[in-house]
């Protein structure tokens, strides 16, 4: 009788373990490093954080700036990209972006939407901040891949394959977004100031406006073939920086500059001769300064071995870029972008623009960039003078050309989402102020950038849109006069 006594009281024991403390175990075995939800101020961080290094600084930018030939691949995947094999086309190339972008987009609604109904609403601040950082990365999405999903996207459990929206349709969300943060940072809020959360602006809500309006000005300019409209470029370019202190990005002694990494990591990419000889052929004193020359054996004496675009064989014995560096920014939008839009805004806006003041003043910042070397030593006035500039097309050409020249090495995203405008409003690679040197592109130039992976084989609508993924080297992107 005893023993069932027992057996009954470890029966009851248990029982009233489990009916009483079932929350209290759920307390348990909470992971507080692994939180479900946190406030907006912290989450902001990490959405800047990624949207810097992962999604506008890494594989999109190294493989972008093979194809534009900023750079070369001479080793691995970028040898790969460099001649065609595999990588262009491969639904596995940018997956990682893929991923990342999309996952970054998805924490910046949830923070949207908290400042907007949710416990935050009246966090004008981190809302505006929010938007701009939601507006970028979805330009970026459909800049590198054309229709994407969008507006099915973004509820995990409810539907499961989303569908493609236009690239038309989404570029209306991004300005309308852009339009909504400018009047949210405008806004007075009660909660406190970002501060050193914030990576970029350190909580200057002026400063993040500005990078709004720079942002509009870059994107007016980027529907030039389909819908132009330079006086409004100009508009948003009068609101937006004024120096490179004021620029968008990402510099932070905690966060390396990913094009550092990528070569202390795998030492794939290296100098490009296509660039280096549009830069010697105009006497232009970053020829020298952008690139590091090299020993073909310890007793040898250091020269420049630059990689023939498509041509040179798989090697890691090639000259590499002078300005790397691990404090190097990630640029979003830099202050010589921004001096560059304004210079070609002013020349389409009228052909009687021949003046060449907005695109010195536009090479004289690129020459004083914010990185590891400056060229402050050379003259801008000189060097364009020297040019020669006496029509307006001829200065419209000159401003593509600086324009790229001004881009390497780390801001290869849109030196390709101009490269590819530029085809549309020229006609052809031929017409095109930028000239690229590898035969492959004859058949083979990436308008576009491959879906990825986790979608291509989950979602159907997507994987029909992939097809054999032949279509990255015949299909535009709707602003570069395509249809998807």
């Amino acid at each position: 009788m005893k023993k069932y006594k027992v057996i009954l009281l470890l029966v009851i024991a248990s029982l009233s373990l489990n009916s009483c403390s079932e929350d209290k175990m759920d307390e348990i075995n909470k992971n507080v490093n692994d939180p479900l939800d946190v406030p907006t101020r912290f989450a902001i961080t990490d959405a800047m954080t990624s949207t810097a290094f992962s999604n506008t600084g890494s594989d999109l930018s190294f493989y972008t700036g093979v194809y534009v030939e900023l750079n070369a691949g001479g080793f691995g995947q970028m040898y790969n990209a460099e001649t065609r094999n595999g990588e262009p086309k491969n639904q596995t190339t940018n997956n990682n972006s893929w991923n990342s972008i999309y996952q970054t987009m998805y924490n910046l609604k949830l923070i949207i939407n908290k400042c907007t109904t949710g416990e935050e609403k009246g966090n004008y601040e981190t809302l505006g901040v929010a938007q701009v950082l939601y507006a970028y990365n979805l330009a970026l999405l459909t800049d590198m891949f054309g229709d994407v999903p969008f507006t099915e996207a973004f509820q995990p459990g409810v539907i499961f394959t989303p569908k493609l929206d236009r690239q038309e349709d989404l570029y209306k969300i991004v300005f309308a977004t852009l339009e909504d943060a400018i009047v949210n940072l405008g806004k007075t809020s009660g909660y406190e100031n970002l501060g050193s959360q914030d990576l970029i602006y350190n909580g200057d809500t002026d400063s993040w406006t500005k990078a709004a309006n720079g942002l509009l000005a870059r994107y007016t300019l980027r529907l030039s073939f389909k819908n132009p409209n330079y006086a409004k470029v100009l508009d948003y370019v009068s609101k937006s920086f004024t120096s490179n202190g004021e620029e968008f990005k990402m510099k932070n002694s905690n966060i390396p500059n990913p094009y550092y990494q990528f070569y202390v990591a795998r030492k794939y990419l290296f100098a490009s001769k296509s660039l280096h000889d549009k830069l010697t052929a105009k006497n232009d004193p970053r020829a020298d300064g952008y690139f590091k020359k090299i020993k073909k054996t310890p007793t040898a004496t250091p020269t420049y071995e630059f990689y023939a675009n498509g041509v040179s064989p798989q090697s890691q014995t090639y000259s590499y870029s002078a300005l790397q560096n691990v404090n190097n920014p990630i640029f979003m939008l830099s202050y010589h972008e921004l001096l560059f839009i304004k210079a070609e805004a002013e020349a389409r806006n009228s052909a009687a623009v021949t003046s060449t003041a907005s695109l010195i003043a536009a090479v004289n910042a690129a020459f004083n960039k914010d990185e590891a070397i400056n060229f402050s030593t050379a003259n801008a006035t000189n060097y364009i003078d020297a040019l020669n500039i006496t029509t307006n097309a001829d200065l419209l050409k000159e401003i593509a050309v600086q324009k790229y020249l001004a881009f390497y090495e780390n801001e290869s995203v849109e030196a390709y989402n101009d490269y590819r405008r530029l085809l549309a409003m020229y006609g052809s690679a031929a017409a095109n102020p930028i000239q690229l040197a590898n035969p492959l592109n004859a058949t083979q130039f990436p308008l576009r950038l491959p879906y990825g992976d986790s979608d291509v084989s989950a979602n159907s609508n997507v994987k029909a849109a992939f097809g054999d993924g032949n279509y990255v080297y015949t299909e535009k992107v709707w602003w570069a006069g395509g249809t998807r």
